[in-house]
Formats: structure tokens, C-alpha cells, sequence
């Protein structure tokens, strides 16, 4: 299982855009030298109350700081975007890391995003669909005559191409079992949202698992979850330190639509944190945090995004838990796995 960190590109309209900038640069250069495998962004536009840091830009001059490391997305609101300027950015983001992109998209769900871009929210699953087909394609011959639904195209061709042979992994987000389904078929792994409890994650892997066997497709190498982290000395100290921001984010989530989630009103935000968190985050103690990778590895995560910071959350403590997660849990979780993987050689599983 593979260990990267997801940035926070969501903060509060009144921080200083600069300095959270700054900051940023700040993490994945910790990041990088503590030895985690890769950093991911995402994408949203007209989130008010908030400013929001656009996505390939972002990455773009985060790759100069993450030199050896994956970089990814997860995800780019493909409806949203025309597929070849999507295929032409992500093909140059390939070359700048050293063929070490991985391209996630996804559906999107707000309306204002939609109504903004000019896409009717009801074309989102065809445009998706259409768009993946075009990037794979742009990806891998040398011009693409095509005739869509929403685009034509007469002798495209993209250049520079990926690094990567044949092509970046294309990976899409999806939770709901229609939209599982998909992923395992067009794409070549899944991203899944933090938030399916494991157990239920593990009913989804199995299903999208199973889906790509029907479809004729080997089992894939890229079923890369988005978890929420906290590490801190003890986990009363990890939950007072993130729960007023982490619950700020959810809320956020719940103004915006998204489905799967509930928040009890009034409530102490440690123990509704503690309520949220319960089988689905890894929140607590390096060692607490440690056993919840290895929960969510066990249930199928063969990536790990670990969103480590949320809007608000002051510098100080994001590098504290990075530290912590780098100096402590990245190497336990990746011993532990080890010896499992040599126990099972052994064994002749």
C-alpha cells in the first residue's frame, strides 16, 4: 500500500491566499523528505466563504517540491472541462514528474459548479464517459478522429505525450454502486471518498472487484482512498487538535450536497467527531493510526490518500502530525505489510 498526502487547496476567505501558499510548499517539502509516496489535489470552483486553489496550477508548482514522488488528482470534475485540454495538461504534468502522474476524475455534484461552467448537471455521467474515452485515446495514437455525444474531433493529436508507457493511469471516483461499476470499467482503478465505514468499503471493493472480472479486466492496481488523518501523541489530543476544522470541512460537504454524511446539531465537536470517525477515519495515537491504515489496506486501499489538514487549521499543527505520521506510522504500516506479504510467500498463499 502506497502512503501519499492530500493537500488542502480549501481555506477561509479571510486567510492570506500567499501565505497559505507558502505554507503549502512548506508541507510537501516536509512530505517529501519524511518519504511518503505522493501527493494529491483537488478541485472545486465557487465555494463561497472560501478561497479555493485551482487544481493543475497548484500541482504544476508543487512538482517542482515533490521530485521522485506520484502526484495526482483526485479528482478533476471532468463534465466540467474539455477532454483535450484535460489530456494535454495531464500529459505535461507526466513529463515534469518523471512519468509519476495519475490522472483521478469524477463526476462532480454541486449545481452551482455546474450552472457556472454552462454543463447541464444531467449531461455529467456521458460527458464523463466520453471524456475518459478521449483522453485514453489522445493518450496513446497518434491523431484521434472521433464522433460523440458532445464532442467531435477530425485528426487531433496531442503533444508532448506521457512519459509513462502507454499511458498515465486513469482513475475515477465513484460511491454509489451504478457509479462503481462504471469505474471498473472504463477506467483503470477507483477513488474512493472517506466516507463508507471499512466494512462497507469492503462490500464496494468486492463489487468493483468483481465488476471489472466480468468485464475481462485484471484486477487493478489503483483502488486509492481518500482517508482523514489525525495523528498526534494520544488521541484525545489528535481529535481536539483537528475536530473544529475537520467538522467545518463536513459541514461545508453537507451545505454543498454531498451524500453519505450526517452531523448532529449542537453537539461538543470532539465527541461528534469521535461519532463521524468511528470505523472510517484514522484519528489518535501514531499506533491508533497505524492499526486504521492496516484496517482500510486489509478491506482493499492499495493507495492511501491521507487528508492530514483542513480549512483553518493552523501550520504548526499540520507539520506536527506529518511528522509524526512520517517518522512513526509510515514506516510501521509499510513493515507490517511487508512481513504479512513475506508470511504469505512462505505460507505459498
Amino acid at each position: 500500500m502506497k502512503l501519499g498526502v492530500y493537500l488542502n487547496a480549501q481555506h477561509p476567505a479571510r486567510d492570506d491566499p500567499g501565505r497559505r501558499f507558502a505554507e503549502t510548499v512548506e508541507q510537501v517539502r516536509l512530505i517529501r523528505a519524511l518519504g511518503f509516496d505522493s501527493i494529491w489535489g483537488g478541485e472545486h470552483h465557487a465555494t463561497p466563504g472560501f478561497h479555493y486553489f485551482p487544481l493543475f496550477p497548484l500541482l504544476q508548482r508543487l512538482a517542482a517540491e515533490a521530485v521522485g514522488m506520484w502526484v495526482g488528482t483526485n479528482l478533476v470534475l471532468l463534465p466540467l472541462h474539455n477532454p483535450v485540454e484535460v489530456a494535454e495538461i495531464a500529459a505535461f504534468l507526466d513529463v515534469i514528474t518523471g512519468g509519476r502522474f495519475l490522472l483521478g476524475v469524477g463526476l462532480g455534484y454541486r449545481p452551482e459548479e455546474f450552472a457556472v461552467f454552462g454543463v447541464p448537471r444531467a449531461e455529467r455521467v456521458s460527458r464523463l464517459t466520453e471524456g475518459v474515452e478521449i483522453i485514453r485515446r489522445l493518450w496513446t495514437e497518434e491523431t484521434v478522429v472521433h464522433r460523440g455525444r458532445h464532442w467531435r474531433l477530425d485528426g487531433v493529436g496531442i503533444r508532448p505525450r506521457p512519459l509513462q508507457t502507454p499511458r498515465p493511469p486513469i482513475l475515477v471516483g465513484a460511491q454509489v454502486p451504478p457509479a462503481i461499476t462504471r469505474a471498473a470499467r472504463i477506467a483503470d482503478g477507483w477513488l474512493v471518498a472517506p466516507m463508507p465505514r471499512v466494512d462497507e468499503f469492503a462490500a464496494q471493493a468486492a463489487a468493483f472487484a468483481a465488476a471489472r472480472a466480468a468485464a475481462g479486466l485484471p484486477p487493478s492496481l489503483h483502488v486509492c482512498r481518500l482517508i482523514e488523518v489525525a495523528c498526534a501523541p494520544d488521541e484525545d489530543t489528535a481529535i481536539r487538535r483537528v475536530a473544529p476544522f475537520l467538522l467545518e470541512k463536513y459541514a461545508a460537504y453537507l451545505a454543498w450536497g454531498i451524500p453519505g454524511i450526517a452531523l448532529a446539531a449542537g453537539g461538543a465537536p470532539e465527541v461528534e467527531l469521535g461519532r463521524l470517525a468511528a470505523n472510517r477515519f484514522a484519528l489518535g495515537s501514531p499506533e491508533q493510526v497505524v492499526d486504521a491504515l492496516l484496517a482500510q489496506h486489509r478491506a482493499g486501499v492499495t493507495h492511501a490518500t491521507m487528508r492530514v489538514s483542513w480549512p483553518g487549521m493552523p501550520q504548526e499543527d499540520v507539520l506536527a502530525g506529518l511528522e509524526l505520521l512520517g517518522r512513526r506510522v509510515l514506516p510501521e504500516v509499510r513493515r507490517r505489510i511487508a512481513t504479512g506479504l513475506a508470511r504469505d510467500r512462505a505460507a505459498g498463499r
